[in-house]
């Protein structure tokens, strides 16, 4: 377990650094087609690196989606959320030192990447637009790793369609929360932002759990399974 669980830090710090860096660090040059690449990219190079260790959730709905699934143990979901977490701040963290390095950046006004909606941050979509889209892409994120991850489907191609999959989602939704489907990936940058991050966490935590227990659920009935009749 502790290698597996050295694994979750590992690759949700990838995830952090290079999709939450790439906003923070690059934003400004490469734009959110870029920021969404660079998503999609991480979880591609976590999936390959470490997906054999771990099986590279990085993500604590990822993790329940399995429970519900079937396929992972409510104790093992506990561990693995916590070294997803961890990972996540350890990410923000190393983001923001960088950051910090460059004139003029400040936390109040550059911020670190974090997940928000409303009145001054990107599109200004509302709390229900927030709730229904992490609820919707969660769901569809796990239900395709779910998917990909099934013994029957063709295992060489899972962190590609997975890494594609984060990436289309992000293309779709970075305008409406900044796109979290990820609540480590939400509670890192949030830590250090405080403010409203830490106000509208919430959010960030509760839909994208809710999507992704729910996609375990819909696999586990055999709706999205390959090898059910």
């Amino acid at each position: 377990m502790t290698k597996r669980l050295i694994a979750e830090v590992l690759g949700t710090f990838i995830l952090v650094f290079f999709g939450v860096g790439s906003a923070v660090l690059m934003g400004s040059q490469i734009g959110m087609h870029g920021i969404a690449i660079a998503f999609g990219l991480s979880i591609v190079a976590a999936a390959y690196g470490l997906g054999a260790i771990s099986g590279a959730h990085l993500n604590p709905a990822v993790s329940l989606g399995m429970v519900t699934a079937g396929r992972m143990s409510a104790g093992d979901f506990v561990a693995y959320a916590i070294a997803q977490i961890a990972g996540a701040v350890i990410g923000a963290f190393v983001v923001y030192l960088i950051a910090s390095g460059k004139a003029g950046y400040s936390l109040a006004g550059n911020g670190l990447g974090q997940n928000g909606f409303g009145a001054g941050y990107l599109g200004e979509y509302s709390l229900t637009a927030a709730l229904i889209f992490e609820t919707v892409a969660t769901f569809v994120f796990v239900t395709v790793i779910l998917g990909a991850t099934a013994p029957a489907a063709p295992g060489a191609m899972a962190g590609l369609a997975i890494g594609l999959t984060l990436a289309g989602i992000h293309l779709v939704g970075i305008n409406v929360t900044g796109v979290s489907v990820n609540p480590a990936r939400s509670i890192g940058p949030a830590v250090f932002a405080g403010g409203t991050a830490l106000a509208q966490l919430w959010v960030f935590i509760v839909a994208p759990l809710a999507g992704g227990a729910l996609a375990g659920i819909v696999h586990a009935a055999g709706f999205t399974r390959p090898d059910a009749a």
